[in-house]
């Protein structure tokens, strides 16, 4: 793989910490415990068109670029499918970063915009669970990489449950979002480095 490509995958997974944080700094009383990432970006926040400038935009450019560097250089039909899977989450990104959610996340009749904007939000969450299920019964990768990759999708999985109970509640959206994305995020970054490596 071409040495800065095959960083990328990395260099997103730190970005978007980093990313979201600063941008939380723009948003008064923003709180990662109880508020979606997205929020940053919704209608009429204070972080609107900030939001998607330093998150979805460059993040969706460094995802295609990792995602296509693995296309480009597969050695097998099931590292070209998760190189798809990549520049599918890395398009999602940007149509979710295009397309902001309501202001409200409850809000019983959301715009159109933000209907769009969740179906984004299912492209890159199935993506990133189909990539590493993939890896998981990849016979050229090594244990742990393998064993790794059903670690993260089972907490993936377990944490989009209590995403899903956490909505239903109204309480601490945000902790469940970010341990949800967390494990697929931390296997993007994990898988980065091995593939560089």
């Amino acid at each position: 793989m071409e040495p800065f490509f095959a960083y990328t995958g990395a260099i997103a997974s730190v970005w978007i910490v980093i990313g979201i944080y600063i941008a939380s700094l723009f948003y008064p009383n923003y709180c990662h415990k109880t508020q979606f990432c997205s929020e940053l970006g919704a209608f009429n926040s204070p972080t609107q068109r900030l939001s998607p400038l330093i998150n979805n935009y460059p993040l969706g450019a460094l995802f295609c670029a990792f995602g296509i560097n693995v296309l480009i250089n597969s050695l097998s039909m099931g590292e070209l499918f998760i190189g798809i899977m990549i520049v599918a989450h890395g398009l999602g990104t940007w149509v979710a970063g295009a397309y902001p959610m309501d202001s409200d996340p409850f809000t019983q009749t959301p715009s159109n915009s933000c209907k769009i904007h969740s179906l984004a939000g299912v492209v890159m969450l199935l993506s990133l669970l189909i990539a590493p299920a993939i890896a998981a019964f990849e016979d050229a990768y090594p244990i742990w990489l393998r064993a790794f990759s059903v670690a993260c999708i089972s907490g993936c999985i377990v944490f989009s449950y209590t995403l899903a109970n956490a909505f239903k509640n109204k309480s601490n959206l945000g902790i469940h979002q970010r341990l949800s994305y967390g494990f697929q995020v931390l296997w993007l970054f994990v898988f980065s480095l091995y593939l560089a490596g």
